[in-house]
């Protein structure tokens, strides 16, 4: 018996944000500047072992076919642990990332539909002209370990 085998590629574009707004603020921003429509998303993008919560907005452009979600790398949790005493006693917090090996990225641009790299790159030069943004890039999906927290 013969065994059929096939890669899934990628069927979207990534581009990592780093800005120190919050995400709603981002969203307004891609709005204004980009003339998107992004809209925050009913529910937040968890995972069954683990509480973090990343806050997802989507932007369905039907003209164009495109998919457009910004999505925050980082999920920080305080811990209240009023009742210890001692040297672990109070509170504290703790940082989960989406994609753990891109700490330093804050916000990822998901775009599904376009995979053509003119566009990527006139996407993230556009990007990088609002002044709330400190840079942006093209991340080669291929290379990351956990992308299929990116699968939603």
């Amino acid at each position: 018996m013969q065994l059929i085998s096939f890669d899934l590629e990628d069927d979207y574009s990534l581009i990592g944000i780093h800005s120190t707004e919050e995400d709603y603020r981002l969203a307004y921003l891609l709005n204004n500047y980009l003339k998107f429509k992004l809209t925050r998303y009913k529910d937040y993008l968890d995972f069954h072992n683990s509480t973090a919560e990343f806050p997802l907005f989507e932007f369905k452009d039907e003209a164009n076919f495109i998919n457009y979600y910004l999505i925050n790398n980082k999920y920080i949790e305080l811990v209240d642990n009023q009742n210890k005493e001692g040297l672990f006693g109070g509170n504290y917090s703790t940082t989960s990332y989406l994609i753990p090996e891109k700490k330093k990225v804050d916000f990822f641009l998901k775009i599904e539909g376009c995979n053509n790299d003119k566009f990527i790159q006139n996407l993230v030069n556009d990007l990088n002209k609002i002044s709330q943004i400190i840079t942006s890039y093209a991340i080669e999906t291929t290379s990351l370990k956990s992308k299929e927290n990116l699968i939603f």
